[in-house]
C-alpha cells in the first residue's frame, strides 16, 4: 500500500479553520444569531476564498443549520433574484468596451485630446485626463480605461520626457472616471441591489463625473507647472477638426447612449445592447483596425468577464435575501435611529466603512453586499436614493486607487512595470484630490441630483 507524504506546512492550514470555527462559535454566543452571518463571511474570506464563494456559502450553511427556510426556496431566488433586465446591461457594456479597446478607438481619443490641450503645462497628462473621459463615456469600466488609454499615452509621456511616476499617477486616477462618467456597471449593480431607476443614476453621473476630471486635470496641471514638465506645441484649429473628425465615429457613441436614454428612445438595457452592435460596426467596418477573425476571441473574452460578474451578482442576491429574511436592515435602522444619529454623522460613517471595504474588496462586491444594508437606513434618513448611490460610486473610485486590493493599481502595474508601493507614491496627490471631491459630493447632493430632476427623471 502506497504512502503519501505531508509537507511540514502542511498541519498549519488546519490552523485556519480550526481557529474561524472558534471565532464563529464566540461570535455567535456574544452578539446574537445575526452577527454569526457577517463573522462567517469575514472568515471564509480570511482563508483567501473569492468573495462570491464566500457569498454563497455563507448563506447556504447560515440557512440550513439557523433557519427552516426550505431547499426550494433557495433555488428559486437564484433564478428569480437574476431575473432583472437591468442585469442585462452588465454583459452589453462590457462587450461594448471591449470591442472598443480593440477597435483604435481610444488611439483616436487620445490624439483628439492631444490636439485641444497638449499645449498647456503637463499637456500629455492632461490629454490622458480628457482621454480618460472621454473613454469612460462609451465603455463603463475603469480597468478597461485604464488598459486602453494608458498603453497607448503612458510610453509616450516616457518618451517626451514626463517621468514615470507622474504618468502613471494621472492613468491610474484618471481611469476610476470609468465608473462615475455614464455608463456605468457599478451604477448598475447598485441599481439591482436596491430598485433605485438606472436612467436617473447615468444622468447624477454626468456632472460629477465633469468636476471630477476636471479636478484631476487641474492637480496634473499644477504639478507639470510646479516641475515644469514639457508641453507641446499648440495644435492648429485644422489639426484639431481632423483629429475630432477621425473620433467622432467613437465620440458618437456617447450621443447614442445618453441621448438614446435622455429622449426616452431605448432604455440603459437597450442602450447598452445598441452600444454592442455600434462598437462592433465601427471597430470591424469603420476603423478597421479589428479583423472579423478577432472577434470570437473579444466575445469570449466578454462572455468570460460577464459570467464572474453575473457570479457574484447571484451569490450577492442570495446574501441580500438572507439578511432581509433576519430582518437585519431594519434592526440597524433602528438601532442607528434610535441613537440619534442624523445624515450628516451616517453619510460619514458610510464613507469611512466604504473605504475601510475598499482595502480588502473590490467595488463589484462591495455594492453588492453594503448597499442593499445601509440603503434602508438612508431612506429612513431622508437621503435621497440616487445622490446615496453616487456617493457610493465615487467611495468605489478611491477605493480603486488605494492599495492593497485597488484593481487600477494592478492594471497600472502591469502597464508601467512598476511595483505596487511606487505606484501607491505616484497616486497620492490625485488621491488627496478624489478624496477632497468626496467630501463635497457627500454634503452637497444637488450636484448629483440636479440633472436628473431637471430632465424629470426623479
Amino acid at each position: 500500500m502506497s504512502t503519501v507524504s505531508i509537507p511540514q506546512g502542511k498541519p498549519l492550514s488546519i490552523k485556519w479553520p480550526i481557529g474561524i470555527a472558534a471565532v464563529l462559535v464566540a461570535a455567535s454566543l456574544l452578539l446574537g444569531k445575526q452577527a454569526l452571518i457577517f463573522c462567517l463571511l469575514i472568515g471564509l474570506m480570511l482563508t483567501g476564498m473569492p468573495i462570491s464563494i464566500a457569498l454563497g456559502l455563507t448563506v447556504l450553511t447560515f440557512l440550513f443549520t439557523m433557519t427552516q427556510v426550505p431547499i426550494e426556496s433557495v433555488a428559486l431566488k437564484l433564478f428569480t433574484g437574476i431575473e432583472k433586465f437591468e442585469i442585462m446591461a452588465i454583459p452589453f457594456f462590457i462587450l461594448a468596451g471591449n470591442f472598443l479597446t480593440h477597435g483604435g478607438v481610444a488611439r483616436r481619443m487620445i490624439a483628439f485630446a492631444t490636439a485641444m490641450v497638449g499645449h498647456w503645462h503637463g499637456g500629455l497628462g492632461l490629454a490622458g485626463v480628457m482621454a480618460c473621459a472621454l473613454f469612460a463615456a462609451v465603455s463603463g469600466s475603469s480597468p478597461a480605461t485604464v488598459v486602453a488609454i494608458g498603453s497607448i499615452i503612458l510610453p509616450a509621456m516616457v518618451k517626451q520626457g514626463f517621468p514615470k511616476q507622474f504618468g502613471a499617477g494621472v492613468i491610474t486616477t484618471s481611469g476610476a472616471l470609468g465608473i462615475l462618467i455614464p455608463p456605468s456597471i457599478v451604477m448598475v449593480m447598485y441599481s439591482v441591489a436596491t430598485n433605485t431607476s438606472v436612467g436617473a443614476l447615468f444622468m447624477a453621473g454626468v456632472i460629477p463625473g465633469l468636476m471630477l476630471a476636471v479636478l484631476l486635470g487641474l492637480v496634473a496641471w499644477w504639478r507639470a507647472r510646479k516641475h515644469n514638465y514639457p508641453r507641446m506645441p499648440k495644435a492648429t484649429w485644422l489639426e484639431r477638426w481632423t483629429a475630432f473628425r477621425r473620433a467622432a465615429w467613437g465620440l458618437l457613441l456617447i450621443v447614442v447612449v445618453m441621448g438614446g436614454i435622455y429622449t426616452g428612445l431605448f432604455t440603459p438595457t437597450e442602450a447598452a445592447a445598441m452600444s454592442a452592435v455600434y462598437a462592433f460596426v465601427v471597430a470591424v467596418f469603420v476603423y478597421r483596425d479589428m479583423r472579423l477573425s478577432d472577434v470570437p476571441r473579444v466575445l469570449v473574452g466578454s462572455a468570460s468577464m460577464s459570467a464572474m460578474l453575473l457570479y457574484i451578482i447571484t451569490n450577492a442576491v442570495l446574501f441580500s435575501f438572507l439578511i432581509t429574511h433576519e430582518n437585519i436592515p431594519q434592526a440597524m435602522a433602528d438601532w442607528l435611529l434610535g441613537m440619534g444619529l442624523g445624515p450628516i454623522a451616517f453619510l460619514l460613517a458610510v464613507n469611512v466603512l466604504l473605504l475601510l471595504a475598499g482595502n480588502v474588496m473590490e467595488p463589484s462586491s462591495i455594492v453588492l453586499i453594503f448597499a442593499p444594508i445601509l440603503f434602508p437606513v438612508a431612506i429612513k434618513l431622508g437621503i435621497n436614493p440616487v445622490h446615496f448611490g453616487i456617493l457610493i460610486v465615487v467611495n468605489m473610485e478611491v477605493g480603486m486607487c488605494h492599495p492593497p486590493v485597488g484593481l487600477n493599481l494592478y492594471v497600472a502595474s502591469g502597464i508601467t512595470r512598476m511595483g505596487i508601493t511606487e505606484l501607491t507614491v505616484a497616486v497620492w496627490p490625485w488621491l488627496l484630490a478624489m478624496l477632497g471631491f468626496l467630501g463635497l459630493i457627500t454634503y452637497v447632493p444637488v450636484i448629483s441630483t440636479w440633472l436628473p430632476t431637471y430632465l424629470g427623471m426623479m
